[in-house]
């Protein structure tokens, strides 16, 4: 076994090193001046509140990274879908790009009363509403993947006999799938926020629910524990999308 691999990697270890830095600092702040947990309570106390309630917690983070997933890939398979359509169909693009540019005009937490009256305060309205925020993400890149080939290399195709199809598999698609993937990277951070953020405005469970439940107990100790988590599950989220990218995504 090769245990060099097994190190984490500089960038790794210096934030790392980072975020024990911020902690401890926090924690010092937190107690040399006394704060009230409503303030800034201490890390030490968050991360004991996070122990006692990690059957919760868990449960909770559970339910918002389904929503979460569930959102990423209906959105990301809508988004990819609604670019290869604007590719195939230049004639399309006239009237659905503005049109989908104007419904990304508005942040997509506006939606959210509608979404909540039409489909109810269940997991499927967290899974909707991710999507549509995923969804116009991934499809800008990958309608920009789409259209960033040469246009030598399509004449050349098109000299062979290759048809419009045969252009989009062998030529568009390998060419758009680099930033295709990041779009689906930078969006897993935004599926979590608008998660949390639906949840907070109608739900039976998760991380936002538990957040805004927290707010009304006055527990701001159990706020920060479902904050710490959220962002723990946004990193692994991330980290995973991530290592899948860097590991499939070789030639970009």
């Amino acid at each position: 076994m090769n245990l060099n691999r097994l190190r984490p990697s500089r960038a790794t270890s210096r934030a790392l090193m980072g975020l024990a830095g911020v902690a401890i600092l926090w924690e010092a702040s937190a107690r040399v001046f006394d704060l009230p947990a409503y303030v800034l309570p201490s890390v030490s106390s968050i991360l004991a509140a996070i122990v006692d309630q990690r059957t919760s917690l868990g449960n909770a983070a559970a339910m918002t990274l389904m929503e979460a997933i569930g959102g990423f890939c209906l959105g990301s398979a809508g988004g990819m879908l609604l670019a290869v359509i604007l590719t195939m169909l230049p004639a399309t693009r006239r009237v659905l790009l503005p049109t989908a540019t104007a419904l990304n005009s508005v942040p997509v937490v506006a939606y959210a009363p509608l979404i909540l009256l039409w489909f109810g305060i269940g997991p499927e309205s967290k899974v909707i509403m991710v999507a549509l925020a995923v969804g116009f993400t991934v499809f800008l890149h990958a309608l920009a993947g789409l259209d960033r080939v040469d246009q030598r290399a399509v004449d050349l195709m098109r000299s062979f006999g290759a048809d419009r199809a045969a252009i989009l598999w062998r030529l568009r698609v390998p060419a758009a799938i680099p930033l295709t993937a990041a779009g689906m990277r930078v969006s897993t951070v935004r599926s979590m926020i608008v998660a949390i953020v639906t949840e907070m405005l109608g739900a039976t469970g998760g991380l936002g629910w538990t957040i805004y439940q927290a707010v009304l107990q006055i527990d701001f100790v159990q706020v920060w524990s479902a904050i710490f988590v959220a962002s723990a599950a946004s990193l692994i989220f991330f980290g995973t999308i991530n290592f899948l990218e860097k590991r499939y995504v070789f030639w970009k």
